[in-house]
């Protein structure tokens, strides 16, 4: 189905669901994402300077993307949904986040990795895709124990995550970026080709 201006409709939404640690961001950056896609019109801005937080108690939260001369329509599941437990549901794509500022955060991200193979690999071979974000990043303090990009790239090759973004949903900074790398990630599980990346994670 197209438009009146040539833009593809796909119907059927796109799931994805948000893991991570308690506490490491992940309701602040769904909120900014919300921002992002209220605000923007062609303005550069990415958020406004007070962030209306979103509720768990509304979720599935609803995002329209406009990508690739596609229309689509993102559901987002936070894993603090009290309403339905998040093994329950069958996403086409996993987010899973971290706190750049805190270490426990990062150690987490294996044991999150494995219940995604545990609970959505639906066959031998068969493998999700899941792209890896690093939140607050307006908090990275360098000095010992410092989280660097290098490192959490080399984590998400090791967990064999397909993407790997960094932002801070609290400034703004690189959320565009974030924001239209999930919608991209998205929009290839429509594809024949599929979400999942051949031959290693990719950073944005």
């Amino acid at each position: 189905m197209a438009t009146q201006d040539n833009r593809e409709i796909i119907e059927t939404p796109i799931t994805i669901l948000l893991l991570g640690d308690a506490g490491c961001g992940k309701s602040t950056f769904l909120s900014s994402l919300k921002s992002i896609r209220n605000q923007r019109r062609g303005t550069g801005v990415d958020q406004p300077e007070k962030l209306e937080l979103l509720r768990d108690s509304d979720q599935p939260f609803v995002y329209d993307i406009n990508f690739s001369k596609k229309s689509f329509t993102l559901e987002i599941y936070d894993t603090a949904n009290p309403n339905q437990h998040w093994t329950t549901l069958r996403p086409d794509v996993v987010l899973l986040a971290f706190d750049i500022s805190d270490r426990k955060t990062v150690d987490g991200l294996r044991g999150w990795r494995n219940d995604i193979i545990r609970y959505f690999q639906r066959g031998e071979g068969e493998r999700i895709p899941v792209m890896m974000v690093g939140l607050k990043r307006d908090l990275r303090v360098e000095g010992e124990g410092t989280i660097y990009p290098q490192e959490t790239y080399r984590i998400a090759q090791e967990l064999r995550c397909d993407r790997y973004a960094e932002c801070s949903a609290a400034t703004g900074e690189l959320m565009s970026q974030a924001s239209e790398d999930l919608a991209r990630l998205a929009y290839a599980t429509t594809t024949a080709a599929g979400g999942q990346t051949k031959g290693g994670c990719l950073v944005m």
